[in-house]
């Protein structure tokens, strides 16, 4: 088979999506990925072949631009999120609320807002000429990450299967779950519907009428477990996470045991690459734990160091080091739960200590600790003091171990990419030409 991954260029994202490409193409299928050209080095470095496609256009950029004319960190949060909140933006935090207090007006103009902000912005620059390689190539599935909706158009206009790869919890599946729930409510003049008048308009330049695919694919692949994962009324399929973070070297004082407990933390890639700043004050983290008997390797970029006034003498300060090799040797992990870090961490069997702030982060750490396998403090409440007090109950109370015991095993239980192949290849023979 052929088979087409795409993703607008988010690094994170991408790293998600290269295990299961790997494994296609170990199985014998002829892989691509399309991506626009400034990202095109992001997917060679993983082994991958590259699939320049449109034009560069970089969303951070974009709401670079209207923090810029906020002129403030806060009216920009409510601006972007709806509500002074800070968490997934408008309509897809309604995921998280129980289904009588979703309003129809609130998921319309949600949508409405980030077609405008976010889903065009990702989409626009790829959409003509992902079609046009498509329909040239003519892949027999195509693989999108969940927001870039210019995959599903791209596999209805060469007639091939296709399915979300999920980054995380499925809040786009679950919100238009309650959008045609209370559509369906509504009187038959009254359901404006803002995806389906989007994508329904690269429907008919490409000949084929809009379907509920094109928002959440004709299957989708999951890798949470259960204790972890959010889901709508769709079809899915488990796939274990794979560990990657792109190009690395271990270092070699990895190579010699900790003489102390140790403890990792990680605030993830997404700030490392956007300099967006971290979310908890680090020199208060600093301060807070530099009494412990214990060693601290806290992953922290060079610009981010220079602005620290004082290193206690038990944290080592690296600006990146291979998190699943730094993990080997660690006791506990504190991080922003971003579902790459949460999985990894998961796969080493180790406590966890969540610090989240936006998107699934705190849902997702909310799982977490209510699975037993960790704690979570919101990053806006997350003192040096509160991080102390919660990382010592981590490392002395033995109910944590067993909890990230029982959540390894939860991981553990889902199909490898390898495994999941043959699954794949059955369903790309049943949806392939459908619609």
């Amino acid at each position: 088979m052929r088979i087409l991954f795409t993703t607008y260029p988010e690094r994170t994202h991408f790293l998600l999506l290269a295990p299961l490409a790997w494994a296609l193409r170990t199985a014998g299928h002829e892989v691509r990925v399309a991506v626009q050209p400034k990202f095109a080095d992001v997917v060679t470095q993983a082994g991958l072949t590259a699939v320049p496609i449109g034009t560069d256009r970089d969303l951070w950029q974009y709401l670079g631009r209207l923090k810029e004319m906020a002129h403030a960190k806060k009216e920009w949060t409510e601006e972007w999120t709806g509500s002074k909140e800070v968490g997934w933006p408008t309509p897809y935090a309604a995921a998280e609320w129980e289904p009588e207090d979703v309003d129809w007006d609130y998921l319309r103009n949600g949508y409405e807002l980030q077609i405008g902000q976010w889903h065009k912005q990702s989409n626009v620059p790829m959409i003509s000429s992902l079609v046009e390689f498509a329909q040239s190539w003519r892949p027999d599935l195509v693989v999108w990450e969940p927001t870039t909706y210019a995959g599903a158009i791209a596999a209805r206009a060469c007639g091939a299967a296709h399915a979300r790869l999920l980054i995380g919890a499925d809040v786009y599946g679950i919100t238009r779950d309650h959008y045609l729930r209370l559509g369906a409510e509504r009187p038959k003049d009254d359901r404006a519907d803002p995806m389906a008048d989007w994508l329904g308009s690269y429907a008919r330049k490409y000949g084929f009428e809009f379907g509920e695919e094109l928002i959440t694919g004709q299957f989708t692949i999951d890798m949470l477990p259960p204790s972890l994962r959010m889901r709508a009324n769709l079809n899915y399929l488990p796939l274990r996470y794979t560990p990657y973070g792109g190009p690395a070297v271990v270092p070699k004082w990895l190579s010699t045991p900790p003489e102390r407990t140790r403890v990792a933390i990680t605030m993830g890639l997404t700030v490392t690459d956007r300099a967006v700043g971290y979310p908890v004050d680090v020199q208060d983290l600093f301060d807070a734990l530099g009494d412990l008997d214990i060693e601290i390797v806290a992953t922290i970029v060079e610009e981010e160091q220079r602005k620290l006034a004082r290193i206690p003498d038990n944290i080592r300060p690296v600006p990146y080091v291979p998190l699943q090799a730094l993990l080997a040797s660690c006791s506990a992990v504190i991080h922003h739960a971003g579902v790459g870090t949460l999985a990894t961490t998961a796969l080493q069997g180790l406590p966890q200590l969540s610090l989240p702030w936006d998107v699934d982060q705190p849902a997702l750490a909310e799982r977490l600790a209510a699975q037993g396998a960790g704690l979570a403090v919101h990053a806006a409440k997350a003192t040096g003091e509160a991080v102390r007090e919660n990382l010592l109950r981590l490392l002395n109370e033995p109910s944590f171990v067993q909890g990230a015991a029982r959540l390894r095993e939860e991981f553990l239980a889902m199909p490898t990419p390898n495994e999941l192949v043959p699954r794949l290849e059955e369903l790309v023979a049943e949806h392939r030409g459908d619609g």
